[in-house]
């Protein structure tokens, strides 16, 4: 009887023992999944990413260094315009539609006239879930300092008297100041809206004045 008792108390524990290490697994394994479900800031599209910055620090660099590693003007002069002519390709096609869903493009119409088109895509309830604050932060960042750099460097070859490199830094200021130019227009609006809202708030602004002034009157 004694051995029975004991036997029976044995298999009770054995129980509680398994039961105790079924409940931690499972709430183990509960913290790894709440811990990896919030990512809202992973960063969707990296080879887009690693594009976007890749083209345009690689002109830079090639800028600063290339005196140091060669000195044929015309082989960096062309490198740096590849560089340039790449990046200004992928950023206006690429990364900025799948980083930041804006675009800007130009169309010929039917009578030979030119129209800019500066679109932003709509974001639906689904989409402003997965929307990627990292991706938008390293699209704007680099679109936005690279061009100020560029023309850094407009300035210090002018004062400089590097004349040779001017063109280079020109044509750096150029292309990439243009998908600047582009995407702010498409994050801002076109022209027209921000005329009318300027004519808007200018109007309201001296309805509020002549309404003050009859009132004090």
């Amino acid at each position: 009887m004694l051995m029975r008792k004991i036997y029976q108390k044995d298999l009770k524990r054995q129980e509680t023992d398994s039961n105790d290490d079924i409940e931690d697994v499972s709430l183990f394994d509960a913290e790894e999944e709440t811990t990896s479900r919030p990512k809202k800031s992973k960063i969707r599209h990296p080879v887009a990413s690693f594009f976007h910055l890749f083209f345009r620090v690689s002109a830079i660099i090639v800028y600063l260094l290339c005196e140091l590693f060669s000195s044929s003007f015309i082989a960096c002069m062309v490198t740096i315009i590849l560089l340039l002519s790449c990046d200004f390709w992928a950023v206006k096609n690429v990364t900025g539609r799948l980083m930041v869903g804006l675009r800007w493009w130009n169309h010929i119409d039917e009578d030979g006239k030119s129209h800019w088109v500066f679109e932003s895509r709509k974001a639906s309830p689904q989409d402003s879930k997965t929307v990627s604050e990292a991706e938008s932060r390293i699209f704007w960042l680099g679109l936005i300092a690279c061009p100020v750099l560029w023309v850094i460097f407009a300035f210090s070859a002018l004062f400089s008297f590097r004349v040779k490199w001017l063109a280079v830094v020109i044509m750096g200021v150029v292309l990439q100041g243009a998908n600047l130019y582009g995407y702010i227009r498409c994050k801002v609006g076109s022209r027209k809206d921000l005329t009318s809202m300027a004519t808007s708030y200018l109007g309201k602004q001296f309805l509020r004045q002549t309404t003050g002034d009859d009132q004090t009157s």
